[in-house]
């Protein structure tokens, strides 16, 4: 497939959203962008929430991710099903009860305008690393296989996605996101299922031979209880997979906003539920490709490819289907599944991070009404230009798996939100609100000197060269902390606040 096709089919897939935005971005007001006057089918959010949930880190880093970790992401995945159960009957009903536009807003109601601050502070940069990780992730595979061949700078390649993504969510907001969602994610389960079925032609298997195959059960290991210490350990995937639902998608404005949109607190719930069902479905089969792929590669001899000087298991999967000789049918889907995963979440991180901006900063709400509209297309382009920015420091600094990556770095953005959120809903205490940003910046830095005592003990205590050396000697003898971090944060925080407690009236 040669470049022109696949930018051809980039501005034909781009061309439908922009028809899409038409026609629902006609009202062209902040009670739609922000909340799509709350009409949204619940069916309808449910359905986009499974593109927006997965995006471009899933489609293509959890199948490179099968050979050094095999199956393992299951056990968070059972983790994020009862995180889903925790948003739909104990968040959920908060929200609605309390009618906000942005979910931090319920941190001004317990606790005052500091912590309100904070919290949105804390989402900002949670989203704007997150949503940078997912389109770093996309920018990189175009530029690989479509802008290197002209010669366009990768600056260039990420200018023209995020400007993409202004256009057909500048009028409409939310209420272009839920129904752009859905096209999304119909387009990368189809890629999905076109790529299993060609793979399993190319290697003579039926689905239930390959199921069933010497060949899976290489890759297929799902639980790791032998060694506590391990990261992949079954207790500290599945609680870490908790909390990360509830604090990414419960506690994140993003996934939320979309379900805020719903008519009632019952249709929200209904969404909730139905999409962490069928979410558990569609992670596994991301990994049974996952499997087909490497096995795709073995019987071939296709090589990991190298970027910047290092095997890029990420890359895999695209090499094998735009290079990999399954036919022009697989380069076209998977090239659609990709962006619509990339972009299903870039395009409603930047609705979000206008909405919580606009709302938690600038008070939009607060504004005349002559106001508001303007001021909030003045963010939209602000938020854009930030996006395009980290991004481009992501390409000249990031050296690890994608989706390692993102769920690090969450476990100290997101823990404060945790911390706050758990404090309000299951004390009655008020806080000593002035104080609440310093609880959140010692809980952090806590956390980081947790997660990092064995290799800086390694590297004071024993003869290394660097603190590459130190952090792998010290892989070996201390305990390793995986997706725990995120409620260990949580829980400093948690502390820090009854610290600063106040007498409940």
């Amino acid at each position: 497939m040669q470049p022109i096709h696949i930018l051809l089919l980039i501005a034909g897939y781009f061309g439908v959203l922009i028809l899409i935005s038409y026609f629902t971005g006609k009202d062209d007001s902040n009670e739609t962008f922000f909340k799509a006057s709350r009409k949204s089918p619940w069916y309808v959010v449910a359905f986009g929430m499974i593109g927006a949930s997965l995006s471009g880190v899933t489609f293509i880093s959890v199948p490179g991710w099968v050979e050094a970790s095999q199956f393992s992401y299951m056990q968070v995945v059972f983790g994020y099903l009862v995180g889903y159960f925790i948003i739909a009957y104990v968040l959920m009903p908060i929200y609605y009860r309390l009618n906000v536009t942005s979910i931090y807003q319920y941190l001004e109601d317990r606790f005052g305008v500091v912590s309100y601050k904070t919290g949105a502070f804390f989402f900002l940069i949670s989203r704007i690393l997150g949503a940078s990780f997912r389109l770093y992730l996309v920018a990189i595979v175009l530029q690989r296989y479509v802008f290197d061949a002209y010669e366009i700078p990768f600056f260039v390649t990420v200018s023209l996605s995020v400007l993409l993504i202004w256009l057909y969510t500048f009028r409409g907001g939310i209420k272009t996101i839920v129904w752009t969602d859905t096209l999304q994610t119909l387009f990368m389960l189809i890629a999905v299922g076109v790529a299993i079925y060609l793979i399993l032609g190319d290697l003579n298997m039926s689905f239930g031979n390959f199921w069933n195959s010497e060949s899976l059960g290489e890759y297929s290991q799902i639980w790791f209880t032998d060694n506590m210490m391990a990261k992949n350990y079954f207790v500290k995937s599945f609680l870490g997979g908790l909390f990360i639902a509830v604090c990414m998608t419960g506690l994140d404005q993003d996934m939320m906003q979309k379900n805020l949109t719903c008519k009632s607190l019952g249709d929200a719930q209904k969404n909730m539920v139905s999409f962490s069902l069928v979410l558990v479905v569609v992670n596994m089969i991301f990994l049974l490709l996952g499997a087909l792929v490497f096995m795709y590669a073995s019987k071939h001899g296709i090589e990991v490819p190298i970027m910047d000087g290092k095997p890029r298991t990420d890359l895999l999967f695209p090499e094998i289907a735009l290079k990999g000789g399954l036919g022009i049918v697989l380069a076209i889907v998977f090239l659609l599944g990709l962006i619509a995963a990339a972009y299903s979440s870039a395009d409603s991180a930047l609705t979000s991070l206008t909405t919580s901006f606009s709302v938690d900063f600038l008070g939009i709400e607060k504004k005349p009404e002559n106001k508001q509209k303007s001021t909030r297309k003045i963010v939209h382009i602000a938020m854009s230009v930030v996006l395009i920015i980290v991004v481009v420091i992501f390409n000249s600094l990031s050296n690890k798996s994608v989706i390692d990556s993102l769920l690090t770095i969450a476990g100290y953005t997101y823990g404060p939100l945790l911390g706050l959120f758990a404090f309000g809903i299951f004390t009655k205490y008020k806080v000593v609100d002035k104080n609440v940003w310093i609880v959140t910046l010692v809980s952090i830095c806590l956390t980081y000197l947790i997660a990092n005592f064995g290799a800086y003990y390694t590297f004071f205590t024993a003869d290394v060269a660097d603190m590459a050396a130190a952090v792998k000697l010290s892989k070996k003898t201390f305990y390793q902390f995986g997706y725990e971090l995120l409620p260990i944060n949580g829980l400093l925080t948690f502390i820090g606040l009854v610290l600063i407690r106040r007498q409940h009236n």
